[in-house]
């Protein structure tokens, strides 16, 4: 009974104390009235929107998530000197975009979109379509003399791992 009324009153826990946090960081002042304030918005938002919102995963590995987030940002500050170097050096009539075909083993949607997201964010590469049955991702590459290879990347380095966090 407890454990439901909690679950009403906070149906996403981890995004209340997300957007409480979030909500003084952003004020670049921490008070005791912006953080109630940031807690009232972290209660209202997400009991507010809950309707809308997927189950969640059965099971979900925050530490994995972690150091894939930690394996994320370092892959987008390498991208950007790489796509820097290509938009330096390699005049256009010699790029070679690709569109890849990614085959996916992620069923999940939240796993499928912390994998598009990723893809996005990495410069240089792009996700631009999931197929109707979400079995696989349309991406943009910039320049690649493999597509082949860019393809298995984004399995071994990014799926593999997302599908060891969304159990």
């Amino acid at each position: 009974m407890i454990k439901t009324a909690f679950r009403w009153l906070l149906p996403h826990p981890f995004l209340t104390v997300l957007l409480a946090v979030v909500w003084t960081l952003l004020q670049n002042n921490v008070s005791a009235g912006m953080v109630v304030f940031g807690l009232i918005l972290g209660i209202i938002i997400p009991w507010g929107t809950a309707a809308w919102w997927p189950e969640s995963p059965r099971s979900f590995r925050l530490g994995r998530m972690i150091s894939y987030s930690v394996m994320v940002l370092w892959d987008i500050m390498v991208a950007n000197v790489q796509v820097a170097w290509i938009v330096l050096t390699v005049p256009n009539s010699k790029l070679q975009p690709a569109w890849i075909i990614i085959p996916l083993d992620l069923r999940l949607p939240e796993a499928i979109t912390v994998l598009a997201g990723t893809i996005t964010l990495t410069p240089g590469t792009v996700s631009a379509d999931l197929s109707n049955e979400g079995h696989s991702l349309l991406v943009h590459v910039l320049h690649t003399d493999d597509p082949d290879g860019v393809r298995d990347e984004i399995k071994e380095r990014y799926e593999r791992r997302l599908k060891e966090i969304f159990v």
